[in-house]
């Protein structure tokens, strides 16, 4: 499995988790949209930052603690939220 692949599952995951968790749906339900979108962005972010703060410290190897390596975080959590947004689309009623 991809780095790619994974990040869109983790997406996909957390979407499905606030559309379909009782208690967590019915909280995000009342946030209005665009902070429905931020949360979810900003969730994403702060894995992606853990990943990589894991990662230089040596705790993990997920990614190279290096510019490229920061570079590509970047472009997986692009995926990520590509990911997380379409799925959310889709699953809405």
């Amino acid at each position: 499995m991809t780095a790619e692949q994974l990040a869109a599952i983790t997406g996909i995951v957390l979407s499905l988790a606030f559309s379909y968790i009782p208690g967590v749906k019915d909280w995000f339900d009342t946030l209005q949209p665009g902070k429905k979108q931020a949360l979810m962005g900003a969730l994403l972010i702060a894995v992606a930052g853990t990943v990589f703060g894991l990662s230089c410290s040596g705790i993990i190897s997920a990614v190279s603690c290096s510019q490229s390596g920061a570079i590509g975080l970047v472009n997986v959590l692009i995926n990520a939220l590509i990911a997380n947004q379409s799925t959310y689309l889709i699953t809405r009623k």
